[in-house]
């Protein structure tokens, strides 16, 4: 039932046997994922019509785990308090998940409160998709690890991060397409190429909210052997109009940023191996991380003051191509981009 100003109330709300929920309880659950997906301040709506009718509530669902837990890491100050406090919301999940990854969400009859209707969600989605579980573990695991890391040594060390708090979610998206589901040569090539993909992405998030991490989260993904360590930075962030400062930021700053490059180069051939409404799904992806690296890159590399963001127009202009390519059904270039 709802409530008088919209809201989805629960208390009533109960599983019928083992594992089974009623059809109007699943339907709440999933226009509750629904909700939260479309209130995303993503770059590209996730529920964008290139995702396939039948596959937008699967779709939700798992972005709306993503989005909470997410949060759930975010969401409290630096202190150790604060951390404390997430670390207990995600282990608070990782009980829902695995409850979910057994179908024993609901089950017995039992009332199910508001914060299950995500996971009502997803172990429909699990189930019906054959998610793989352990990326989703592997998302908590990366969350929780920021709490207790807040400083990386070296490129390794950020990448290592990176395979849980990224890799993981381009994995379920192929998985949601049904690829990549086995043991081939191909599965195995899909899975690097996407892996490239989303660290890429992960690392193009690093460099463009260096200041925001740092003053919002005390966190700092630059790694330390790259001369920008936290000192440094609280140090140059005081002086923003001093030009041998900025100079150094831009020359740190450069090689990362071609690192991460060559990542979207090597993952790009992804798009090739799949039908043509994923493969636009994945080229508007890497466009938006790219053109984002583009705009660091552009502006000096200076995202300790300034914080680059693709434009509305930019966005709107390369979701309209996505979907024309995937309504024309062809593939999106492999040559050019």
């Amino acid at each position: 039932m709802t409530s008088a100003d919209g809201q989805v109330v629960t208390s009533d709300l109960r599983a019928v046997g083992a594992g089974v929920v009623e059809p109007r309880v699943l339907s709440h659950a999933r226009a509750h994922v629904r909700r939260i997906t479309r209130a995303s301040g993503e770059n590209f709506t996730v529920l964008s019509r290139l995702v396939p009718g039948d596959l937008r509530d699967d779709y939700a669902a798992v972005y709306a785990f993503c989005r909470v837990a997410d949060d759930a890491a975010d969401e409290h100050s630096n202190d150790a308090a604060s951390r404390e406090a997430s670390l207990r919301t995600l282990c608070a999940m990782r009980a829902k998940l695995i409850a979910c990854e057994r179908g024993e969400l609901g089950r017995g009859g039992g009332a199910l409160r508001d914060d299950d209707l995500l996971f009502v969600a997803l172990q429909q989605s699990i189930a019906k998709r054959k998610l793989p579980v352990q990326a989703f573990h592997d998302l908590l695991d990366a969350f929780e690890q920021d709490q207790r890391v807040t400083r990386y040594e070296t490129w390794d060390d950020v990448m290592a991060y990176s395979r849980k708090s990224a890799n993981p979610v381009g994995r379920l998206v192929l998985a949601l397409h049904g690829e990549a589901m086995d043991e081939s040569a191909r599965a195995r090539e899909m899975l690097r190429c996407s892996d490239c993909i989303c660290t890429a992405l992960q690392l193009t998030n690093f460099w463009q909210d260096v200041r925001r991490d740092l003053l919002e989260r005390d966190r700092v993904y630059l790694p330390a052997e790259s001369g920008m360590p936290a000192d440094k930075l609280r140090e140059w962030m005081g002086k923003p109009k001093d030009t041998g400062v900025r100079r150094r930021m831009t020359d740190e700053m450069r090689e990362l940023c071609r690192r991460t490059s060559e990542l979207y180069r090597q993952g790009k051939p992804l798009e090739q191996m799949v039908e043509p409404r994923l493969a636009w799904i994945l080229w508007l992806f890497r466009q938006g991380g790219q053109r984002t690296l583009q705009l660091v890159e552009e502006g000096g590399y200076v995202t300790l003051w300034e914080r680059p963001r693709v434009g509305k127009v930019a966005r709107a202009g390369l979701l309209l191509r996505a979907y024309w390519g995937a309504v024309w059904g062809v593939l999106p270039s492999a040559t050019s981009e």
